[in-house]
């Protein structure tokens, strides 16, 4: 019984050293990408992330790949964050078409 026990602190262990360990790259993450923006800009990604994880993920993981290539010369502005969400987000709206007989 007491190698049961051990075996399960040894996992709850491990479980909280990766939720640390993804806490940490999340916050530098966050600190890499705060330096990018300007403070309306950084609202806004922090507003997409409450609203779609996933959306925010895929947005922050191009900034941070985009500026490590360097191809990012500037800080970021809302308008121009406006412009890569909207790449993100555009949906192809289903047309109707009208046959007269």
């Amino acid at each position: 019984m007491p190698d049961e026990a051990d075996e399960q602190e040894r996992l709850r262990r491990q479980q909280l050293e990766k939720r640390l360990q993804a806490m940490q790259l999340e916050q530098q993450k966050r600190s890499a990408i705060k330096k990018l923006l300007t403070p309306d800009a950084y609202d806004r990604l922090s507003n997409v992330r409450v609203s779609s994880r996933e959306l925010y993920s895929q947005v922050v993981d191009l900034l941070l790949a985009m500026a490590q290539q360097g191809r990012i010369s500037s800080i970021i502005t809302e308008a121009q964050l406006k412009q890569i969400l909207a790449r993100f987000t555009t949906r192809n709206e289903p047309s109707i078409e009208f046959r007269h007989k």
